[in-house]
């Protein structure tokens, strides 16, 4: 029996990624769960749930090497940027616990939850990105709209700090609005302006173990749940994921993995938007965790989590590796709030849903 540590519990991250551990056929795993959130704790179906401070708190570091010390897991894993982010500076004292965890080195953790540092790694590395412009002032908002907004008159704001769900994300075409949203979230110096791209999105969501692919899978989204509830549409959350394979947008997934990291390890989940010449540009990479639809990939017989924790605690690698878009495309994955996600097909929803 493997006793893992999984953070973020009871949030829609790690309930993808636990109730993926329940599916092991190998052997049965104890899952412990830690949040900062009681609610969420409350909602989690763990064997026993720890609440922890937040991952900015600086009793943070204490509290979770208390609560290794009392569990004594065989391997903890992270579902949050933010909290990896702060863990991974001390992961010496974590694994002198005999604690184990798969997850890339600080450097290329830094480097992704700071969305700028990793714009600037595809771009050295020669990979198609949008120009992107740091907002200090008022003179650099002025200049990203001469040089970002194109025949649109449209730049892409965002949030360059550490935050999921499109964090400050907003596409706007007029000054004014541009400078009240910036000044409002206290942005000057935090947010970036970029050429605005299509609305379509690509993601390819891979495992890496010291420098190898281990397994790699593409998915596209039919819209974001609760679009409705941000400015940008973007939440960061799919409402439906569809598998989706193209020999492009494997070859730009990899070298961005490679752009941030000369020896990739553990999970690196590249989020792409596709340009007016049909060309994936990768805006970010979801560093250390899954995605929240990584149970759809599970359903579909591609179980990442199990390989991970496999590879963590065995240095077992799973046969036939690497596996590349290994699920067929065209699967779908629909999600809503208080009820399960359902695993389907367009024929299968076709053939049960009656047009008047």
């Amino acid at each position: 029996m493997a006793k893992i540590l999984l953070t973020g519990a009871g949030s829609a991250q790690a309930t993808g990624v636990a109730n993926c551990l329940s599916m092991d056929k190998s052997e049965k795993n104890e899952i412990i769960g830690a949040s900062c959130d009681k609610y969420d704790l409350m909602l989690s179906r763990f064997d026993r749930k720890y609440l922890l401070p937040h991952s900015t708190s600086k009793e943070y570091e204490e509290k979770l090497l208390n609560c290794l010390k009392i569990e004594k897991p065989d391997m903890i894993h992270f579902q949050h940027d933010r909290e990896l982010y702060s863990a991974s500076r001390f992961r010496e004292k974590i694994e002198n616990l005999g604690v184990k965890m798969l997850i890339p080195d600080n450097e290329t953790i830094d480097t992704c939850v700071h969305k700028y540092k990793s714009w600037k790694k595809f771009k050295a590395y020669g990979i198609k990105v949008p120009e992107n412009i740091i907002i200090n002032d008022e003179t650099d908002l002025k200049r990203a709209f001469e040089e970002l907004g194109g025949k649109k008159g449209t730049i892409w704001l965002r949030a360059m700090s550490i935050g999921g769900g499109g964090k400050g994300s907003l596409p706007v075409s007029d000054y004014e609005t541009a400078y009240d949203w910036i000044n409002n979230a206290n942005g000057w110096c935090d947010f970036v302006a970029a050429e605005l791209l299509t609305k379509e999105t690509v993601t390819w969501l891979s495992l890496w173990y010291k420098g190898e692919l281990i397994a790699a899978q593409g998915r596209k989204r039919a819209g974001w749940a609760h679009s409705a509830l941000a400015p940008s549409g973007v939440t960061g959350v799919t409402r439906i994921g569809i598998t989706y394979s193209n020999p492009l947008v494997d070859e730009i997934g990899k070298k961005a993995c490679l752009a941030v990291s000369e020896c990739p390890n553990g999970v690196y989940g590249v989020d792409m938007t596709y340009d007016d010449n049909g060309i994936p540009n990768p805006t970010e990479i979801n560093i250390g965790r899954f995605f929240t639809t990584v149970e759809f990939f599970a359903q579909g017989g591609l179980n990442l989590p199990v390989i991970l924790k496999d590879l963590c605690l065995y240095d077992k690698k799973p046969d036939g590796a690497p596996f590349i878009n290994p699920l067929q495309d065209g699967l779908l994955w629909i999600r809503g709030m208080d009820t399960k996600p359902l695993l389907t097909t367009e024929e299968n929803i076709n053939s049960e849903i009656k047009e008047i």
